[in-house]
């Protein structure tokens, strides 16, 4: 049926001519991944989903997501995506060893990561769909070298759908002139939702700063009382750091196990120089993850602590005493384990961390938005902030507790 009759408001194309970017902020579930589809679906096959008769009026396109799997998984093979919305027909076919959707018609869409700014490059498009771009670990740098590469036909168009967060990228976006904005909330987009959604889960949001900012489609700058502003965050932000002298894999295990287990906080970060004054440090990683067994963290940890080379591991061992660190030694004997243990509240520890950033002696190489937001978000009430938590253990081991450094200077970047 035709697209335009069933969308929403929120989910068509702005009208006129004066407009390069459509950016979609919208809550989650709001439709914004069904509107880029559709987009591009009209630009390859015109209007009516059948005409396949029709010049396409784009030829070459970016599909530009978080990670290459997000691109194929959301923004082509998802249920909004751009295969469940063509018809069968005139349905696109994913070649996945050139990362490309193919059309019928001669129209090619080209997949790309922004954990990859580079891969855009040596590009050419006329039109371009970028998803969930607040999330982008390098967003600006994945955004230039979009914009460079949208120099096909009279007037190249991109559409931009996610759900907003105070980085500058989205700000820039909001000021453009040549923006055209489109606000939408999940409530927007209720009938075609579950219901048990909204009575069970966005029900606990309604009334916070991250549910205003997930449901609603908010931007939400700083939250009261909380150590963590988005102007430190994004002063903090770099895309390429210096050869690092120590790196440690800060853990905070969950109290649970299983499918209903709190989050695993685990966080990479290393330190440039033994100098304490002029000690910078940088955080490199985030594989926190949920629903994970005592085993399955622990392998978890042991892996990111070989894949960036680590120095030691450091662990809080509040819940579980020795067997955070007993477990940790059945994935991996020869791992060095620190353990560390809290006697003073979440937010007291987290306050020397917090005047480290005011100083400019924290980095963050790229973005790890579910980190950030609890950064920004956790004023000492609230759920336990798991990723928060491993975050000050590790830049506290690696800038406030003396430790040497292992002999020599380790490069990975």
């Amino acid at each position: 049926m035709e697209w335009r009759i069933n969308a929403l408001e929120h989910q068509l194309e702005p009208p006129g001519d004066d407009w390069t970017t459509w950016l979609i902020l919208g809550g989650r579930g709001a439709g914004k991944t069904r509107a880029g589809a559709e987009w591009i679906r009209a630009l390859v096959w015109g209007r009516a989903n059948d005409n396949r008769g029709a010049p396409p009026k784009a030829r070459a396109v970016a599909l530009v997501a978080e990670t290459y799997a997000d691109a194929r998984e959301v923004m082509i093979d998802g249920p909004s995506g751009i295969v469940a919305c063509a018809a069968e027909a005139g349905r696109p076919a994913y070649e996945a060893s050139r990362r490309r959707l193919v059309w019928p018609n001669g129209a090619v869409a080209h997949c790309f990561s922004a954990e990859d700014p580079d891969g855009i490059r040596g590009y050419q498009f006329d039109a371009a769909w970028s998803d969930e771009l607040a999330k982008w670990r390098y967003a600006d740098e994945t955004w230039s070298n979009l914009q460079l590469a949208l120099r096909l036909g009279a007037r190249p168009r991109q559409i931009a759908t996610t759900t907003p967060r105070p980085i500058g990228l989205i700000k820039r976006l909001m000021a453009a002139k040549t923006t055209a904005l489109t606000r939408a909330t999940t409530y927007d987009n209720r009938a075609n939702l579950s219901e048990a959604f909204f009575t069970e889960i966005a029900a606990a949001y309604e009334g916070t700063a991250l549910g205003r900012q997930e449901l609603l489609g908010e931007i939400i700058d700083d939250v009261a009382g909380a150590l963590w502003n988005w102007a430190m965050i994004e002063a903090a932000r770099i895309s390429h750091y210096p050869p690092l002298s120590r790196i440690v894999v800060a853990v905070d295990p969950p109290a649970t196990a299983g499918e209903a287990a709190d989050e695993c906080g685990i966080i990479v970060a290393g330190a440039t120089s033994n100098e304490s004054e002029s000690r910078v440090a940088y955080v490199l990683a985030d594989w926190s993850a949920a629903g994970l067994s005592p085993r399955q963290w622990a392998d978890r940890t042991v892996a990111a602590f070989h894949e960036f080379e680590a120095d030691r591991i450091v662990v809080e061992v509040n819940q579980g005493g020795d067997m955070a660190k007993a477990v940790i030694a059945q994935a991996d004997p020869c791992a060095p384990v620190r353990g560390v243990y809290a006697t003073r509240g979440k937010r007291l520890r987290a306050e020397p961390v917090a005047a480290l950033y005011e100083r400019a002696r924290v980095r963050h190489a790229g973005a790890f938005p579910q980190l950030e937001e609890q950064m920004t978000s956790y004023a000492g009430d609230g759920k336990s902030p798991d990723r928060l938590d491993a975050l000050v253990w590790a830049l506290t081991d690696l800038m406030l507790s003396p430790a040497p450094a292992r002999p020599g200077v380790k490069r990975l970047d």
